[in-house]
């Protein structure tokens, strides 16, 4: 065993020879940023080695690196090997810091009717003349109060065991607790004294990178608390399969204690901002995609990665939360989102539910994107889903100055078509450190306005502008320079970044593509287009289309609905009725293979271009480029 101590935290772990730094580092608690979940592409694992032998072959990774970080002993956690004990520095840049986290769903108007209530009673004690038993006497209580029929009310071992001694205990004045559970009414608590205004409801969105938690009173109706976190499932693997592949390795009930503890965390955080007790949630509802329902519920998701890739479970789900370690009273309920398919997962179905396309007659186009995208076409009668992967560029993988939605990350840019001189927006409005993906797809689509690149990608190096260069690898656009940035680098765009994010792009609009021809209908037949998740809900929609990542339509078709999963769980959480329908709009959603499509790959490629290779279907992309050829000339 060889021992690794990280600093300046000065934590030490022992790993086996040949383990890599990143393997240390996560064993040891250090969530280090691996966009591409540890591949070596994206570079964002840098770490420094200060003492001890190590193997890591620099000449392969030269891009990511300066003269003199490797005189500093830079390397790649994910590449690195350790061979004896080591002292690796773990700068702040690396390490996950703290994101811009979509916590915003759509607005949209819930009907209020929560699947919990509580009804506080006040009981007469039995007498010679009245001696019907406790049980009885307290349903009938709660059933005068305005709850359910008495004989419909099940009641668990559990509670009944606390009945007799409580109600005396308590002068015979009770709050009960009753929840529509599947199969009719169960009584989940019982309280001395009138806490009928103490009852709350959370709804979650448990995605891969980030937990998102509503804290909702369930006696008004209103919001109590918002609260947001990573999921600490990330220092296990940075995407799903690595973390499916942990699984495997008697993983499993840490990555289930890891997703509950991410729950627990926003749940606390926004009760404290409410100002209420935990004991006080009676029910949870959850959704996520299918991997992460899975590992959060403790079921083996590894047959999920495996062909015929299928789920154990695709159905909503209830269950007692207690029984998973949710940090709530000890009777809430858990509801779970249905799933369609190992990639359409109940964050798909939430989504769904959030923007309505399942309610209309009209043809919407829904599309979700983050380390993989899904796209569902369709209406109340129809619909047809397929999923890939959106490649880590759009994440900011597999882009040199790519990064997360972190503070100094550029999220907005605009080019002047004459000067070239960008302009851009920075979170937090602090130095540029990287460039999100929103700004990616801005560069992108100002660079070709610009006549930088052509529909290729392909810089134009004979521009005479000091921003556009040869590169020490790849031609290059600066972005901002050193002097601008908190990094002491220029931030530039390469050409090879602009290939992967247009691999990335090509794979969103083949997919959509895909599915319109299995559905029959063309872009003109698409009255909505929903972008749902941070990425889209940051997305300059003209930018998105001028590049070629969806179908051309009115730019005022295209609708943001912020975090569609969360609104579609709040939904649920507010209106009990609507869970019915997520089994039933689950049911109608028929999940097409891209890899099994032929035509797939046909679409792939025609769209490998800027914006396609068919620029009849790009009508307002098409003007715009020839308005560029007609500038080039006159210059």
């Amino acid at each position: 065993m060889r021992t690794v101590t990280f600093l300046p935290s000065y934590r030490k772990i022992e790993v086996a020879r040949g383990s890599t730094i990143l393997d240390a580092a996560q064993r040891a608690g250090m969530n280090i940023n691996v966009v591409c979940g540890g591949q070596g592409k994206c570079g964002k694992c840098i770490v420094y080695v200060q003492v001890g032998k190590t193997e890591f072959d620099r000449q392969k990774y030269l891009q990511f690196f300066t003269e003199e970080e490797l005189a500093r002993g830079a390397c790649l956690a994910c590449e690195t090997t350790i061979q004896g004990d080591l002292q690796v520095v773990i700068p702040e840049s690396t390490l996950i810091q703290e994101q811009k986290i979509l916590i915003e769903g759509k607005e949209t108007e819930i009907e209020f009717r929560p699947a919990v209530k509580k009804y506080y009673v006040t009981l007469q004690p039995p007498t010679l003349t009245d001696p019907s038993p406790d049980l009885t006497r307290l349903l009938w209580g709660i059933q005068k109060s305005g709850g359910p029929v008495a004989e419909k009310i099940y009641v668990p071992l559990e509670v009944m065991r606390e009945i007799p001694a409580l109600l005396r205990h308590s002068d015979w004045k009770v709050s009960g607790t009753i929840a529509l559970v599947p199969g009719g009414y169960r009584l989940i608590d019982l309280q001395e004294n009138d806490t009928s205004k103490r009852i709350y409801g959370a709804a979650v969105d448990l995605g891969s990178t980030t937990v998102v938690a509503y804290l909702w009173d369930l006696v008004t109706g209103k919001v109590a608390g918002v609260a947001s976190n990573y999921n600490k499932q990330i220092s296990c693997g940075e995407d799903i399969l690595a973390r499916v592949n942990f699984a495997r390795k008697n993983g499993l009930s840490k990555l289930q204690s890891l997703a509950t503890d991410s729950i627990n965390a926003a749940l606390t955080s926004a009760s404290n901002t409410a100002g209420i007790d935990r004991e006080d949630i009676y029910e949870v509802v959850v959704a996520g995609n299918t991997v992460m329902t899975h590992m959060l519920l403790g079921i083996d998701p590894a047959y999920i990665i495996a062909e015929p890739y299928v789920p154990v479970v695709q159905r909503a789900l209830s269950v007692a939360a207690a029984r998973i370690g949710i940090a709530a009273n000890r009777n809430c309920g858990l509801f779970v989102f249905p799933a369609v398919s190992d990639f359409i997962g109940g964050d798909i179905i939430a989504d769904i539910l959030a923007c309505g396309m399942g309610e209309r007659q009209e043809i919407s186009l829904l599309i979700d994107i983050g380390t993989n995208f899904e796209v569902v076409l369709g209406n109340n009668e129809w619909m047809f889903s397929c999923a890939g992967a959106a490649g880590p560029a759009l994440e900011g993988g597999e882009v040199l100055f790519g990064m997360r939605a972190n503070p100094g990350a550029i999220e907005k840019v605009t080019i002047d078509p004459f000067t070239l001189n960008p302009t851009w927006g920075t979170i937090n409005n602090i130095k540029p450190r990287g460039i999100t993906g929103s700004g990616l797809i801005d560069t992108l689509a100002e660079l070709i306005s610009a006549c930088v690149i052509d529909r290729t990608g392909r810089i134009n190096t004979g521009i005479d502008n000091p921003r556009v260069r040869k590169g020490a690898h790849f031609p290059e656009f600066v972005v901002a320079w050193a002097r601008e940035t908190d990094i002491g680098k220029d931030i530039v765009i390469t050409e090879n970044d602009i290939k992967n994010l247009i691999m990335s792009k090509a794979s969103i609009h083949a997919a959509c593509v895909t599915l319109m021809k299995e559905a029959g209908v063309t872009r003109h037949d698409i009255t909505t287009i929903y972008f749902a998740g941070a990425f889209g809900n940051y997305l300059n929609k003209k930018n998105a289309t001028i590049i070629g990542m969806i179908p051309e339509t009115d730019i005022d078709r295209i609708k943001n609905i912020g975090n569609g999963a969360v609104t579609g769980a709040n939904i649920a959480l507010i209106n009990r009725r609507e869970r019915k329908v997520l089994d039933a709009i689950a049911g109608k959603i028929a999940y097409i293979e891209l890899n099994a499509e032929p035509s797939f790959m046909d679409d792939y490629t025609s769209s490998t271009f800027l914006p396609h290779t068919d620029l009849s279907l790009f009508p307002m992309v098409q003007a715009l480029l020839e308005s560029c050829r007609l500038r080039k000339g006159s210059g």
